[in-house]
């Protein structure tokens, strides 16, 4: 049985003499994503841990991880962090990541991550990509339960002391897990495409989509508007 579509989420544009007069309610932050989103797609990671740990790709990497006993746990940890931190130095940033952040701070709109990832690999990122950028607060695997729930993102909202959890926020990733936790916690969703996600444009969780972090910057200055997306 489908669902009712939820009206399409909107931001009042960020350009000041726009966004003064509009009737749309304003852009409170954006929750980033990290690998795939923040950085290009590094999807062999995904198999070779699947691999170390011998699950198929039904089993959800994490929730495999913390159905494990002690010390069995510890050491699947390990083994999915090694392959995360080999992975780190080969980074390379997302087309356009870099006017994309910098026309946010210059519209003083906060940032926020939330990743499956582990902290190595953000700090990597953040530091060789990013140096000087402000993103806060960071939810990293460290913090539970991990994405597609919302928790992480809901988090962020109330460090933010928002009121109203993630109405006023967008969240921006490149996976399901992004788009059903940004759904989840009341956001708006945009899908950062690649050729492995092409699926999801149309996903009843995704509220609009692009192909480059710097498409974001005319829509943001415009006036956000995202299609509607199921309740």
């Amino acid at each position: 049985m489908s669902q009712t579509p939820r009206p399409p989420k909107r931001f009042a544009p960020l350009d000041p003499q726009e966004g003064n007069v509009s009737s749309a309610p304003p852009l409170k932050g954006i929750v980033f994503d990290v690998d795939g989103t923040l950085c290009k797609p590094q999807s062999y990671m995904f198999k070779q841990m699947r691999a170390a740990l011998s699950i198929d790709k039904s089993t959800d990497i994490l929730d495999h991880i913390y159905s494990l006993p002690h010390p069995a746990q510890e050491q699947a940890q390990a083994a999915i962090r090694a392959i995360e931190t080999s992975a780190m130095i080969e980074q390379e940033p997302q087309p356009g990541l870099n006017e994309l952040i910098a026309y946010l701070e210059s519209r003083s709109v906060r940032m926020g991550l939330c990743t499956r990832n582990f902290d190595g690999p953000v700090t990597h990122l953040l530091q060789t990509f990013l140096p000087g950028k402000t993103f806060a607060p960071i939810v990293t695997r460290e913090f539970r339960p991990p994405k597609p729930d919302p928790a992480g993102i809901l988090h962020i909202a109330r460090a933010w002391e928002l009121d109203d959890g993630g109405e006023g926020l967008i969240m921006v990733g490149d996976s399901i897990d992004d788009m059903t936790a940004g759904h989840k916690a009341g956001t708006a969703t945009v899908l950062l495409a690649n050729e492995s996600n092409g699926d999801l444009k149309e996903h009843e969780h995704t509220g609009r989509w692009i192909d480059r972090l710097d498409e974001l910057i005319g829509v943001l200055e415009a006036g956000f508007e995202e299609r509607g997306v199921a309740e």
